[in-house]
């Protein structure tokens, strides 16, 4: 008997060009795609496997609107043809229903079967094939006119099928739901409900958001704080240990990462929460004028006309402090936010510091980074900002190049820190934004 298991779900909350799902699992026979909606105008939708652009697609289509019957054959295109003749509407009236066979399979060439549905227009049956024996790892959704969009509330819900007799999840909710074949994971990258359907033992993952860069000489954003049972957890301190849970339902909160602003104030970031566990946000980056934030771990410190300020705070067991902002006498320096992995750097002379590193662990099944510090700006126009830590904080900006770069999303890093505007005071750039946070939930097969 074959079962359908979540494995994603989007909805659009904003009009975009194209939705990817990227890290497919690879622990099902088959994949069954879901979707609902429309463009801002009349278009077909496209699809590509693993970003392959080569004219390895092929397909056949089969189209009725109850007066008449079509039919079209594509050759050695770029993309698999979902849908055809403009099947898909500027309003949210269309479907597709897409089976995707033997997705991991790598000796074969991959079938694709399509029926559409459109409520005001006809129905439609289409058949394609890639030419690779490569196992599909990723999917690219998008409308043949590059220039349409999908219109917002349209959804997208991928499914795996197995029919080896591997087992069905022990629980619902998250925005990703698969299975290694040893353990069950739940990917929460905005807040909803876990719910066990049994008693179970849980494993987590609790990153809440990062806090936002500091503004005119600002410092880095600090991590949110990392809390989590596998590999590694923030702040140096011994693994958390599992929950014992029972069947009900658990509210997840995905915090928010920091906001940046050109005022002198930034935002820290948003607690993450999961059951019992509470992850703190991010502390925000210092200013000219404003001390940077205790968090999860701490705002780096920027300095005044006098002296440096000291970094932010940490929690323990969570992350790290920011580091302290440098005056001597004749060049400022910025310093980064602190990570859970490591304190935030302090830098003398005029180049911002570093953002702390994050920590690594593989609660997900593959050891992923999270939770890296913002990079402090820099004072001078020939200094190097700080950089984020671990590649994920964002990097500060400079005098030359003032605008610094946000945390990346759904790892709870900093945003960097911004240098001073051309003309405006205490600042014309705002900080980076915080990264977001996430929570992942695993329990045994």
């Amino acid at each position: 008997m074959s079962t359908y298991t979540p494995i994603a779900t989007v909805t659009l909350s904003s009009a975009q060009s194209s939705v990817t799902f990227a890290g497919i699992p690879q622990t099902y026979t088959d994949l069954i795609l879901v979707v609902n909606g429309g463009f801002a105008g009349s278009e077909d939708v496209a699809m590509r496997f693993n970003f392959d652009t080569g004219s390895n697609y092929s397909g056949t289509n089969f189209q009725g609107n109850g007066s008449g019957a079509f039919t079209g054959r594509q050759l050695n295109q770029t993309s698999c043809y979902i849908t055809s003749g403009g099947f898909f509407t500027n309003a949210l009236q269309s479907n597709a229903i897409i089976q995707i066979q033997n997705y991991s399979n790598t000796t074969t060439n991959k079938t694709v079967l399509s029926r559409n549905n459109n409520t005001s227009t006809s129905t439609e049956a289409c058949v394609n094939l890639w030419r690779s024996t490569s196992a599909i790892t990723s999917i690219d959704l998008f409308g043949r006119n590059s220039s349409t969009n999908w219109l917002s509330g349209s959804t997208f819900n991928l499914y795996g099928i197995s029919t080896d007799g591997m087992s069905t999840p022990k629980a619902s909710g998250g925005n990703q739901i698969y299975s290694d074949g040893t353990y069950w994971y739940h990917t929460f990258t905005s807040s909803g409900v876990f719910t066990p359907l049994q008693s179970l033992t849980a494993d987590y993952l609790v990153v809440a958001g990062g806090g936002a860069g500091g503004t005119y000489f600002g410092g880095g954003g600090g991590a949110g704080g990392l809390r989590c049972t596998v590999t590694a957890t923030g702040g140096g301190g011994s693994l958390e240990s599992a929950l014992s849970l029972t069947a009900q339902a658990y509210v997840v909160t995905v915090g928010a990462g920091g906001a940046g602003s050109n005022s002198v104030v930034a935002s820290s970031g948003s607690n993450s929460v999961f059951s019992t566990i509470t992850s703190t946000g991010g502390g925000a980056g210092g200013a000219f004028n404003s001390n940077p934030s205790s968090g999860g771990s701490g705002g780096g410190g920027s300095t005044n006309s006098s002296s440096g300020q000291t970094g932010g705070a940490r929690t323990v067991n969570q992350g790290y402090a920011g580091g302290a902002g440098v005056w001597d006498g004749s060049n400022r320096s910025a310093a980064g936010g602190g990570g859970a992995g490591a304190v935030g750097i302090s830098n003398s002379g005029a180049s911002g510091g570093n953002g702390g590193a994050g920590v690594a662990t593989s609660i997900s099944s593959t050891s992923t980074t999270y939770a890296g510090g913002g990079g402090g700006c820099a004072y001078s126009s020939g200094s190097g900002q700080g950089t984020g830590g671990s590649g994920i904080g964002g990097n500060g900006g400079t005098r030359s190049t003032p605008a610094p770069t946000s945390g990346t999303a759904n790892t709870g890093s900093g945003g960097g820190g911004a240098a001073d505007g051309p003309s405006a005071t205490p600042g014309g750039y705002a900080g980076g934004n915080g990264g977001s946070g996430i929570v992942i939930v695993r329990y045994a097969v």
